[in-house]
């Protein structure tokens, strides 16, 4: 009885210990959440003071100056110009629009808008050429993606913003501007006089090389690009087209979801094209190819360079990354960050930087852009030489491009000839097109390099058939089929 008495006791104890041990350490706990809710609300109530002092100083400045200020001074303007410098503190691509700025802007991606035809941006803090746009009158007097823009009509671009660097590049149709444009290759800085035009943007176009090489350039992503594209590659296949060049030099980007669908056009399966990561949940976006749009099987050269930008960057990652293509030039401009357009409630807009563009494998374009499978340097253009021997000797070339063996004088008879009977092969039909097209491979190392590697694909998949290495996977980067 004793003992049974005792026993019931020291549990009792340890009952009680027990449930003191656990009340202490609850107390403890919620203590803990208690202090740590006071320092969070704490912290916030001193970020939100430090903002409305800082209000009320911005409040007194202005004040100040309309009161004191040695001219006139409208507030509109005043605060306009520190929304700008606000929105300047961020990044480059993070603009106010004023509501001139925004309608222009709208304008801009149908196609048509008023301008230099050129793309630019903000490289550490110097105003940079992204790419010229072709056939546009920067592109006509020689004007490079990567070029510095120094001066504006005399001003200097240093402490401009981009979208005031715009606003002054765009003006009258018509009228001449003055930009001072400085070079690696340049020994001093250069002056470029250039008259603004209106800027229509033709986004596609295409050719056909030797007799099943087609090409197709994309100099921009704007609303119509993949119905474009569409158009140009049922002219292909008439053509009766075997393979495929995709020229995305010099082009800036556009609309994300035209990147998307021009993509979706060489895919055949569901596959990730991009993806972008933000802060808030509704900025994390994938964008996958569907089973809508059948896709183009042909072996696919994408042709790149530090011209090649954001959407541009898009559809080369993707393709690379899926071993879709082979990607061919330089590496491109590493703009991989999303803006989100935000309408204000005067007809202004925030253009602001909400997320990063990912490729498939996970890859950042931003700042690293994309890497070439095959790099190939452009080479420049030979200058002609002022030599009265030389220009005859360059004119004799050139013609040498449009004469045959046949147009010799006393050239030796062909078997066809003799018999009394010419008959023209496909060769020299072909040769008569591609008269037209060698000036283009002659000025273009890259194309020509592109071109190459297709003419001898054939051979190359014969060659890898002979030594049993399997190309016929959708997972190979160079797939034979």
């Amino acid at each position: 009885m004793c003992v049974f008495l005792i026993n019931n006791f020291g549990d009792l104890v340890l009952n009680r210990l027990r449930a003191f041990t656990k009340y202490f350490l609850l107390c403890i706990l919620l203590g803990f959440n208690l202090l740590f809710t006071i320092n969070a609300f704490a912290e916030e109530e001193k970020v939100n003071k430090n903002a409305y002092n800082k209000l009320k100083v911005f409040s007194e400045i202005i004040s100040l100056i309309e009161s004191n200020y040695v001219e006139t001074v409208k507030s509109d303007d005043m605060i306009e110009g520190a929304i700008r410098g606000m929105v300047k503190s961020l990044d480059p691509h993070t603009n106010y629009m004023p509501p001139a700025t925004y309608k222009e802007m709208q304008v801009e991606t149908t196609g048509k808008f008023g301008g230099l035809g050129i793309e630019i941006s903000m490289r550490d803090g110097v105003l940079t050429v992204v790419s010229p746009i072709d056939d546009t009158p920067a592109f006509r007097a020689g004007v490079k993606a990567g070029d510095k823009i120094i001066k504006i009509d005399d001003e200097s671009t240093l402490d401009m913003t981009l979208q005031d660097a715009v606003s002054v590049l765009r003006g009258e149709t018509g009228s001449p501007i003055n930009i001072t444009i400085f070079r690696d290759s340049f020994k001093a800085p250069k002056e470029f006089t250039i008259v603004r035009d209106i800027i229509k943007v033709r986004s596609v176009v295409h050719k056909r090389y030797q007799k099943d090489i087609g090409y197709i350039k994309i100099r921009s992503f704007s609303k119509n690009t993949s119905s474009d594209l569409d158009k140009a590659l049922a002219d292909l296949e008439e053509d009766g087209i075997t393979k495929l060049i995709l020229d995305v030099r010099n082009n800036p980007g556009g609309l994300l979801n035209q990147a998307v669908e021009v993509t979706d056009r060489f895919l055949n399966r569901e596959n990730l094209i991009v993806y972008t990561k933000g802060r808030s949940e509704e900025q994390n976006m994938r964008f996958t190819s569907n089973d809508k749009v059948a896709g183009v099987n042909y072996p696919l050269i994408i042709l790149v360079n530090g011209g090649s930008a954001s959407a541009s960057e898009i559809v080369a990652g993707a393709l690379q990354d899926l071993n879709r293509a082979i990607v061919l030039g330089t590496p491109t401009f590493g703009k991989g960050s999303v803006q989100t357009i935000i309408p204000l409630t005067d007809g202004s807009a925030l253009k602001l930087t909400t997320a990063r563009y990912y490729t498939p494998s996970g890859r950042v374009i931003q700042e690293n852009g994309i890497e070439p499978d095959i790099l190939v340097e452009m080479e420049p253009i030979k200058e002609i030489v002022e030599n009265n021997d030389d220009k005859e000797s360059e004119e004799k070339t050139k013609l040498r491009r449009f004469l045959r063996e046949k147009d010799l004088k006393k050239h030796l008879k062909g078997k066809s000839s003799i018999e009394g009977k010419v008959e023209e092969t496909f060769e020299e039909k072909e040769d008569l097109e591609n008269i037209k097209l060698s000036e283009d491979l002659r000025k273009d190392n890259q194309l020509q390099q592109a071109v190459s590697l297709l003419a001898g694909w054939e051979v190359m998949k014969k060659m890898f058939k002979n030594l049993k290495i399997n190309t016929s996977s959708s997972d190979s980067r160079i797939s034979m089929n």
